[in-house]
């Protein structure tokens, strides 16, 4: 992918996930040359899309697992803007709620201002009762105070936080949890309150719009196409070029073959850069992951007919409808226990669950499935990890990581990993003396 001639500073990035095109984005708009090394022959990493049957050019095209972001995601936006498909990302502003049975209760941003936003369709929500709802208005207003008073949240978990703010059970398992989970990928007494705070306050208190859920309107892998990247100067993409070893001294050892710049950025999972760059001193196995898994489900005829929902007391968290109901995704979060189950028994368990809150689906024939288990999905967001996150900066002056594991502040979403790339991009223009500002 030629670009035009750069003016500044040779840059190597290591990694085609988002946070990597992040950096390669902001770099090469700076006009600093970037070249790009990623393994496979797609990006986008953990957030991209494939074919449902390699070797078919007309085959259906689908997401590893459904990603969504929130209003709050400022520089993600950023990102999309800089390739030119923001406009891509449709936002609801709307929650659905649906119990087993089929009981729906609707979250949706009104007229009034944050953080009261969305209370009236808070106060209206039929899968909490009142003593639920008094807990968590209780809960809300501790997180706002807290959450610059107290030092402890990045060492407790966010379920120790909630029983001592009294939580009813209910609250817990329909309200914090179901938001939750999803949002970080880690339960509650595996999280550390710190980042369930970040969520909260970002997402739903501190302006009205954070809550709204954006949707991408095509394939993840087409928000990084090779169209998008003809507009970015000075950045050169290779596909199926990974990189075997990372010396600070002598570059990027791509093939058997060395590549030098003036600076590196290694833009990888923590394993695979600890394997690679030893001289990082990258402890990995002192991170944990958590996984993620994606279903899959096509039926003979419409089976649900909202655009999404969080599904409430069951295995399944998420649905959402990509194809007028006929063609789902469900998602689970932390989702350890499908781990060692089987494909067929992991579909097995979402069409019985499904059916629970979709009556139809057990009338509707399922035509196709496919189960897509993402064992590494992010790191595991525990008490103590924070302290385990390294900055963008390394102890060589001409090498920077980056990665939705770093010290991005944020948990490991989306939005985190192009806030890193970011970061790395911008500690680049530090080291090159012409610093410069992306990060939104």
């Amino acid at each position: 992918m030629a670009s035009s001639p750069a003016t500044g500073p040779s840059v190597l990035i290591a990694g085609g996930g988002l946070a990597g095109l992040a950096a390669a984005a902001a770099l090469g708009g700076a006009g600093y040359g970037v070249r790009l090394f990623e393994s496979r022959g797609f990006l986008g990493g953990r957030a991209t899309s494939f074919p449902l049957s390699p070797g078919d050019g007309d085959s259906e095209v689908i997401d590893n697992c459904q990603h969504v972001l929130l209003g709050c995601c400022d520089n993600l936006l950023d990102f999309y803007a800089r390739l030119g498909v923001r406009d891509k990302i449709r936002f609801h502003q709307e929650y659905y709620f649906l119990e087993p049975g089929g009981r729906l209760s609707t979250l949706r941003r009104g007229l009034l201002p944050a953080p009261f936003h969305l209370s009236g369709s808070f106060l209206s929500m039929q899968c909490l009762d009142l003593r639920d709802k008094l807990a968590i208005a209780r809960g809300l207003a501790a997180l706002a105070r807290e959450r610059k008073t107290r030092n402890d949240l990045h060492s407790i978990s966010m379920l120790d936080w909630l029983t001592e703010k009294r939580q009813t059970p209910r609250a817990v398992q329909r309200f914090w949890r179901q938001v939750l989970v999803s949002a970080i990928n880690e339960e509650l007494d595996r999280m550390a309150a710190a980042y369930g705070f970040q969520v909260f306050w970002l997402g739903f208190l501190s302006r009205a719009d954070g809550c709204d859920m954006g949707v991408p309107l095509a394939p993840l892998a087409e928000l990084y196409a090779k169209e998008a990247w003809s507009r970015m100067g000075n950045v050169a993409i290779h596909p199926r070029a990974p990189v075997d070893d990372i010396d600070p001294a002598c570059g990027f050892r791509v093939d058997g073959e060395r590549h030098a710049a003036d600076f590196y950025i290694a833009a990888l999972p923590f394993e695979r850069l600890a394997a690679i760059a030893p001289s990082l001193g990258i402890e990995a196995d002192r991170f944990a992951h958590s996984p993620i898994v994606g279903i899959h489900l096509w039926f003979d005829r419409p089976v649900a007919g909202v655009p999404h929902a969080t599904l409430l007391d069951r295995t399944i968290q998420w649905m959402f409808n990509k194809s007028e109901g006929r063609y789902l995704q469900l998602v689970v979060s932390a989702a350890r226990a499908l781990g060692t189950m089987s494909r067929s028994d992991v579909v097995d368990l979402a069409v019985r669950e499904l059916i629970e809150f979709f009556p139809e689906a057990g009338r509707a024939k399922l035509v196709r499935s496919h189960v897509i288990k993402e064992m590494r999905a992010t790191f595991s967001a525990a008490p103590g990890a924070e302290a385990l996150r390294l900055g963008p900066e390394t102890d060589f002056p001409n090498l920077f990581v980056a990665g939705d594991w770093t010290r991005s502040g944020w948990p490991a979403t989306m939005e985190g990993a192009v806030r890193s790339g970011y970061l790395a991009a911008e500690a680049i223009t530090r080291a090159a003396g012409t610093p410069l500002r992306f990060l939104r």
